[in-house]
């Protein structure tokens, strides 16, 4: 079995109180995994340390084989590592193809031109990847003007488009209607099999059957993992989680 991710004995405290205490979690190639605790449990916290947004205390994090830990956050990138964020993080004023051609030019040696744009090469990509989250039409209206389902949307197609690996979803049904939110889960159940798909959700019911593995965090531990039927089933889960 490929390993995309390895963490091991992960940890990440702020003014001495532990976030990360000792997590240690392995994700397949290709593998649907969920992560899931309630607020607080260090989710957001466990990804930002994977991407370099944050740095460990101690641990180790392999991606695809490779000790990543000392390495800044686009050298991770450029290894075939993307994600979204809790809280949306583009640029309102821009197109939707501008804003995934923006991201692009971080992954090339490629640089602005003398006219400020650009290459075309870019917004055949970006197009193309709005094309998979189904907003081609929309590619040169201003993020602004386009519904917040959309930007969500807007944000997967920048993550696709950098060809990751290893994708991290944070939350990417946050807000959503119904509707949206069955329309998301399409869209991610659709990402082709060579990239592993990590997510944090907090609307377990509609992330469940997406994964195939689920991880349950609490006070910045793993406390539960296993498949859906053995999380739902554990005793730890329903105490920590649902409250039951």
């Amino acid at each position: 079995m490929k390993v995309t991710l390895k963490i091991e004995n992960l940890k990440k405290s702020f003014g001495g109180l532990p976030a990360i205490d000792g997590v240690s979690i392995e994700v397949a190639a290709g593998e649907r995994r969920l992560i899931i605790g309630p607020n607080g449990a260090g989710k957001t916290t466990l990804f930002n340390l994977v991407t370099g947004d944050l740095p460990r205390d101690s641990g180790s994090i392999r991606l695809f084989g490779e000790e990543v830990s000392g390495l800044p956050t686009h050298r991770r990138v450029h290894r075939g590592l993307a994600r979204t964020y809790q809280i949306i993080t583009l640029f309102p004023k821009d197109s939707l193809e501008d804003n995934i051609a923006l991201s692009l030019l971080g992954l090339s040696k490629a640089r602005w031109n003398a006219f400020g744009s650009l290459p075309g090469s870019f917004y055949l990509d970006a197009r193309r990847a709005l094309a998979r989250v189904g907003l081609e039409a929309l590619a040169k209206r201003p993020l602004s003007e386009v519904a917040y389902g959309d930007k969500r949307r807007v944000e997967i197609a920048m993550a696709l488009a950098q060809k990751p690996r290893l994708l991290l979803l944070d939350e990417p049904l946050a807000g959503l209607s119904l509707e949206e939110r069955a329309g998301m889960k399409q869209l991610i159940a659709a990402i082709p099999r060579e990239t592993a798909v990590v997510m944090i959700e907090h609307d377990m019911d509609t992330a469940l059957d997406l994964a195939e593995r689920i991880t349950v965090l609490h006070y910045g531990r793993v406390i539960v993992e296993g498949t859906r039927a053995e999380v739902v089933s554990d005793p730890r889960t329903r105490e920590v989680y649902l409250g039951t």
